[in-house]
């Protein structure tokens, strides 16, 4: 039996990286999974590698049409929504404050933000309804922390976070759970355009952003899609059915305090600068 027997997901990026991984997984632990994203041909492709468990549907999700689209799709499709995976997103607008284009704001916020706002708004009365369900969103450390990320995908990763609590607070009477994933360093074609390269050089990006993860965080490897789909596999199944309004922080101990070689040799250090018998 697998986790997830019966249940019916929407994830939304869903055709690559982390996405991708969590359709896979779930797909192995019993799932039916409707891939969300605005990427058809990868989207179409991964739902034929997966079988008749899968459906491909495109959805932008700063488009509250094609958010209610996945949604009524997966009810006329599977008969029901077990798990919402609010994933998709980008790096959106970057560099100094006082150069960011509100252009690039309302874009990354559409994203970012009102997408993850309009897919619990559409899952929730069907949750409901139900009385059962569980909503996951991705956040990040980034909105945990300053400095991880640029201003605008910081302040959606943080608002991301609170809106998961607050509207968990709202749906846990009813039974559905919100609950959050925060990711630190994950080697995924989200970075390609950090590092210069276009969207086709994917596989390139991976490959630089594994490198230059891998002692990054106390956990001396780059973090792995799959890494965010087990984290995401135990907050859709019943095995956490009483855990909600949670920010579940996946980085490699990213976060947790400066990395203990590093302390460890500024004490010596500060011991050292104050020994009369050096």
């Amino acid at each position: 039996m697998g986790l997830l027997d019966g249940k019916i997901a929407i994830i939304t990026g869903g055709a690559s990286g982390i996405g991708r991984a969590t359709a896979r997984l779930f797909i192995s632990e019993g799932a039916r999974v409707v891939i969300a994203d605005i990427q058809e041909d990868k989207g179409q492709a991964l739902a034929t590698e997966l079988g008749p468990d899968a459906i491909f549907q495109h959805a932008d999700v700063s488009r509250e049409s094609d958010i209610k689209a996945m949604v009524d799709l997966a009810i006329a499709h599977f008969g029901r929504l077990d798990c919402l995976f609010n994933n998709a997103g980008y790096g959106g607008v970057s560099g100094r404050i006082e150069k960011t284009s509100m252009h690039g704001f309302d874009n990354t916020i559409g994203v970012l933000l009102r997408g993850v706002f309009m897919g619990i708004k559409h899952a929730a009365p069907i949750m409901k309804k139900q009385k059962s369900g569980s909503i996951i969103n991705t956040g990040s450390v980034a909105g945990l922390r300053a400095g991880y990320g640029p201003h605008v995908y910081s302040a959606c990763k943080a608002a991301v976070i609170h809106l998961t609590k607050s509207t968990a607070m709202e749906l846990g009477p009813h039974n559905v759970r919100v609950n959050c994933i925060c990711p630190g360093g994950i080697a995924t074609p989200l970075f390609a355009p950090v590092l210069g390269l276009a969207p086709e050089e994917a596989d390139r990006a991976y490959a630089i952003m594994k490198k230059m993860l891998a002692s990054e965080q106390p956990i001396h490897r780059a973090g792995q899609p799959e890494d965010v789909a087990h984290a995401a596999l135990y907050l859709a199944s019943d095995h956490a059915s009483f855990v909600s309004g949670h920010a579940l922080v996946v980085d490699g101990g990213l976060i947790a305090g400066k990395q203990w070689a590093d302390a460890w040799i500024a004490r010596r250090g500060s011991a050292s600068d104050h020994n009369p018998q050096k």
